[in-house]
C-alpha cells in the first residue's frame, strides 16, 4: 500500500524544477514559514488581547422620529422624517470594532508582503550559509581517482561548516597518502616480481627448454629457478598477510606468544642448522596477547627467515619471549654487521634500499641490499595489534628486533605502562 504512494510522491518530486529540489530552496521555505508563523502568532495575540480589552461590537442603531421643539417647549414630530440614534457606549464599541477590522485587513496585507520579503531574504541567507557546502561540492567534483591534491582550505570563523571542510581536507589527505602508498606498493611489487620472472624465463629459454643441456647446467638452472620461485612466494605471502590483517572481518583471540615462537623455531631450526647457525630459544611460558595468531606467526617468520637466510654462517641466533610492565615481547637477535643509525627507522619501509652496510636481517648474502616487504609487514602486523617494533643495533656487532604487544595475562599487581620499555629486553650483549 505504501509502495505506490511513495512512488507517486517520488514522481511528483522529480517533476519539480531543479532549483526547487535544492536544500537552499527548502531552507528558504523553512525560514519563511517560521517567520510567518511567528508573525501570525504575534499579530493574532495582539488582536485577541485588544478584542478582549475593548469589547468591540458593530453599531446597534435605534430608529427614532425626527422631532423639533416648539416655542412653548412641546415636542413636535416632523411628518415623514426619522433619524438613527445610538447610545454612547454602543458608538465607542463600534469605533473599536472598525479599528480592529482595519487592523486585521492591514495585518493580512502586511503578512503577504512580509512573506514575499522573507522568501528573498531566506534565499539570500541560505545561499550565504551554504556557500561552504558549494565549495566542498566543487572541490569534490574536481577530484579524480588519480589526483587527490585538491583541498577546500576554507577560511573564516571556526563554525560547524569550517569544521566539516577541515574534516574533508583531512580525509582527502589520508586518502591521498593511502593511494600514493598503494601505487608505490604496486610499482615496487611489480618491480620485485619482474626480476625473478626474468630469471625464470631466461633459464627456461637458455637451459631447461633444450634437451641437449648438460646435467650440471640443468641442475644449476633448476636451483636458480627454485630460488626465484621462493622469492616470489615470500612476496606473495607478505602481500596476502597485509591484506588479511587489513580486512574488517578480522576477529581477535588470545594468542600464546611462546607457542607461536616455538612453532616458528621448529620450522627454521633445520634451515639454520644447514647454515651452521645455532638457534637459541628462550621461550618463557605465560605471555598472552590479543590478536591474530596467523598474522603474529607471519611476523615472527619474517624475522627468522631474514636472519636465517641472510646471517653469516657460524653465528648465533636468539629467539626469546617474555613480558615486562604489562607488555609481552618477542625478540630476534643476530650477530650480523648491524644497521647504521640513519637507517634504523627506514629499514621498516617497503622495499627500502640503501647503499650502506646493513644487518643480515636486511642484506642478502648475494650483496643485494633491499628490505623487500618483510619488515614492513612485520611493523604493520604489530602496530595493528596495538604494539610497536623496536630495533637495537650496533654496526659491526649485530641487531635485535623486538615485537612489543599489549599483554592480556595481566595480574592485579601488574599495570601496563603507556608505552613499551625502550631498552633491549635481552640485555647487553656478552
Amino acid at each position: 500500500m505504501n509502495g505506490p504512494i511513495l512512488r507517486r510522491l517520488n514522481g511528483a518530486t522529480s517533476r519539480l524544477p531543479s532549483w526547487a529540489q535544492t536544500i537552499r530552496f527548502r531552507l528558504t521555505l523553512a525560514y519563511s514559514a517560521v517567520l510567518i508563523a511567528l508573525s501570525a502568532l504575534l499579530l493574532g495575540g495582539v488582536y485577541a488581547a485588544l478584542t478582549a480589552y475593548l469589547d468591540p461590537k458593530p453599531l446597534d442603531p435605534i430608529t427614532v422620529k425626527k422631532v423639533t421643539y416648539g416655542h412653548d417647549g412641546e415636542i413636535k414630530v416632523k411628518p415623514g422624517y426619522v433619524i438613527q440614534a445610538a447610545e454612547i457606549s454602543s458608538i465607542q464599541s463600534a469605533v473599536h470594532y472598525q479599528t480592529l477590522q482595519t487592523l486585521r485587513n492591514y495585518s493580512a496585507a502586511g503578512m503577504g508582503v512580509l512573506f514575499l520579503v522573507s522568501l528573498g531574504t531566506g534565499w539570500w541567507l541560505s545561499g550565504r550559509a551554504l556557500r561552504p557546502v558549494r565549495a566542498i561540492t566543487a572541490t569534490a567534483q574536481d577530484i579524480s581517482a588519480t589526483d587527490l591534491s585538491r583541498r577546500i582550505a576554507m577560511t573564516g570563523p571556526r563554525d560547524e561548516l569550517r569544521t566539516l571542510a577541515d574534516t574533508v581536507d583531512d580525509m582527502l589527505a589520508r586518502l591521498e597518502t593511502a593511494f600514493v602508498a598503494q601505487r608505490q606498493l604496486v610499482d615496487d611489487a611489480s618491480h620485485e616480481l619482474r626480476n625473478p620472472l626474468a630469471v625464470i624465463q631466461a633459464n627456461v629459454d637458455a637451459v631447461l627448454a633444450h634437451d641437449d643441456t648438460p646435467p650440471e647446467d640443468r641442475a644449476q638452472a633448476t636451483a636458480i629457478v627454485a630460488r626465484a620461485i621462493q622469492r616470489m612466494t615470500r612476496l606473495v605471502e607478505d602481500l596476502l598477510a597485509s591484506a588479511r590483517r587489513s580486512s574488517p572481518a578480522f576477529v581477535d583471540a588470545d594468542v600464546d606468544l611462546a607457542a607461536i615462537a616455538g612453532e616458528a623455531a621448529e620450522e627454521y631450526g633445520l634451515i639454520a642448522a644447514d647454515r651452521e647457525i645455532r638457534l637459541v630459544r628462550r621461550l618463557a611460558p605465560g605471555p598472552i596477547a590479543a590478536g591474530d595468531a596467523s598474522a603474529l606467526r607471519r611476523a615472527v617468520d619474517n624475522l627468522l627467515s631474514n636472519a636465517v637466510r641472510l646471517a653469516r654462517g657460524g653465528s648465533e641466533l636468539v629467539l626469546a619471549v617474555g613480558s615486562r610492565n604489562g607488555w609481552a615481547w618477542i625478540a630476534v637477535r643476530d650477530d650480523g654487521p648491524g644497521i647504521a643509525a640513519e637507517d634504523a627507522d627506514r629499514v621498516f619501509d617497503r622495499f627500502f634500499r640503501s647503499g650502506q652496510r646493513q644487518s643480515p636481517a636486511t642484506v642478502p648474502s648475494t650483496g643485494e641490499r633491499r628490505a623487500g616487504l618483510g619488515l614492513a609487514i612485520v611493523r604493520q602486523i604489530v602496530e595493528s595489534h596495538g604494539g610497536s617494533v623496536a630495533l637495537h643495533s650496533e654496526v659491526g656487532v649485530g641487531s635485535t628486533f623486538v615485537l612489543w604487544l599489549p599483554e592480556r595475562s595481566l595480574t592485579n599487581d601488574t599495570r601496563r605502562t603507556p608505552a613499551p620499555p625502550e631498552d633491549d629486553p635481552l640485555g647487553p650483549r656478552p
